[in-house]
């Protein structure tokens, strides 16, 4: 084995660590350990999204997937979501955020959330996906 091959390693791990560490700083939480690791990474989320929003080619977006699958990891393991009709998750949210039909326009018309609510219509996977969004919650819990 060459001398350069055992440089290499500890060469690139430095690099990933001097990169690390602000980034680490910066965003706050890099692993979810704690509900306050869980708040911190949620709050990270909210700032990325509001500034990715759907451009998955933004140079951000990467760091919204990993928090991301950070936060699923974590609720995974800790948050138990009980099992209940899709309509009533939908029910639960907008009351939770004092929302009206009106104001989720951005997922879908007024009328569909009305029949969704009433029970005369289900909720799609495309839907699912924009609640999901609209909401920060995985998109199964509408499915």
């Amino acid at each position: 084995m060459s001398v350069s091959v055992l440089v290499r390693p500890s060469k690139i791990a430095y690099a990933i660590l001097k990169a690390w560490m602000p980034f680490k700083e910066l965003v706050g939480v890099t692993g979810i350990h704690t509900d306050d690791d869980y708040a911190q990474a949620r709050a990270t989320i909210e700032v990325l999204l509001d500034e990715v929003g759907d451009d998955e080619g933004h140079p951000l977006a990467d760091v919204l997937d990993f928090l991301s699958d950070q936060i699923k990891a974590y609720e995974d393991e800790h948050v138990v979501i009980p099992e209940t009709e899709p309509k009533e998750v939908l029910r639960f949210l907008m009351e939770q955020q004092g929302l009206k039909q009106e104001d989720l326009s951005d997922c879908a018309p007024q009328g569909r959330i009305s029949d969704i609510l009433a029970g005369k219509r289900s909720i799609s996977k495309d839907l699912a996906k924009r609640f999901a969004q609209r909401f920060h919650i995985r998109a199964d819990v509408f499915l």
